[in-house]
């Protein structure tokens, strides 16, 4: 008898799984897209990705983030703080190599929204001097004090 209770519903269960199975692959319809607006937002990115796709990813979002919001200089900031395997990248010395890389990096600095601040700590470790480095990134003296101080002092949201 109390099987039975047990055995039910469970059948109930499967027929409905066959079921969703045999209509297609969304049981749940598809996602609603919501319209939202951005403004005044302030953004700082941790950033140590030691690969193309993980710094062009870096400056895809970053790009984002920046026309979702107007591109305002007044209204909005977008900080890259570039320490351990991004340094290399914006070394003078792989230009050549990185160079597509580094027109769209710099490209995006042009308005004022978007800012490069690297680890000087960290770009000595690696053998590297402010005059290394290209002329569009601003040295710090550590990464992570920068980034605890724009959160901290100038309200910034972090993201990885």
């Amino acid at each position: 008898m109390k099987w039975e209770f047990l055995l039910i519903p469970m059948l109930a269960l499967t027929a409905h799984v066959g079921h969703v199975g045999a209509n297609g692959l969304a049981p749940w319809g598809s996602a609603t897209e919501i319209e939202q607006t951005y403004s005044g937002q302030k953004v700082v990115f941790d950033t140590t990705s030691d690969t193309t796709a993980g710094l062009s990813s870096v400056l895809d979002r970053a790009s984002l983030i920046s026309v979702l919001n107007g591109a305002d200089p007044l209204d909005n900031k977008i900080v890259i703080v570039l320490h351990g395997g991004a340094i290399p990248f914006f070394a003078i010395k792989n230009y050549a190599k990185n160079k597509d890389l580094m027109h769209r990096a710099q490209s995006l600095s042009v308005g004022a929204v978007v800012e490069y601040r690297m680890c000087r700590a960290a770009a000595r470790l690696q053998g590297l001097q402010p005059k290394d480095i290209h002329g569009f990134v601003k040295m710090v003296p550590m990464a992570d004090a920068e980034i605890v101080r724009l959160q901290q002092e100038e309200g910034f949201a972090y993201m990885q």
